[in-house]
């Protein structure tokens, strides 16, 4: 079975698109490791485990840094759940807290 990457909605769809291009760029090529070598084969620097269900692609770029927070699903599905610039060495408490609400939604 092949695992595929999917966004939750429109509204995990914009916050893609307000990326920059070559951080849109790094988010496909690691989409394509995902589905092409199995999430269980990508590890880090490109995605990380966060909190509970809740795991990080990690976007670096000419343009800074930015974070996919993701969940795995039932079918072999990686569903992006936000997407954000980080500003801090840190991800910020409400952006987790905001992936995790919005996790709820997946099964």
């Amino acid at each position: 079975m092949r695992w595929t990457v999917e966004t939750l909605n429109e509204t995990v769809d914009a916050e893609v698109e307000a990326l920059p291009a070559d951080m849109r760029a790094r988010l496909a090529r690691i989409a394509d490791l995902i589905e092409g070598m199995g999430l269980e084969h990508v590890g880090e620097p490109h995605v990380k485990h966060v909190e509970g269900r809740l795991w990080e692609m990690r976007l670096k770029g000419r343009s800074g840094i930015s974070r996919v927070l993701y969940v795995a699903a039932s079918g072999f599905r990686v569903i992006v759940v936000r997407v954000f610039v980080k500003k801090t060495e840190k991800t910020p408490r409400r952006e987790i807290e905001l992936a995790l609400a919005r996790a709820k939604m997946v099964h």
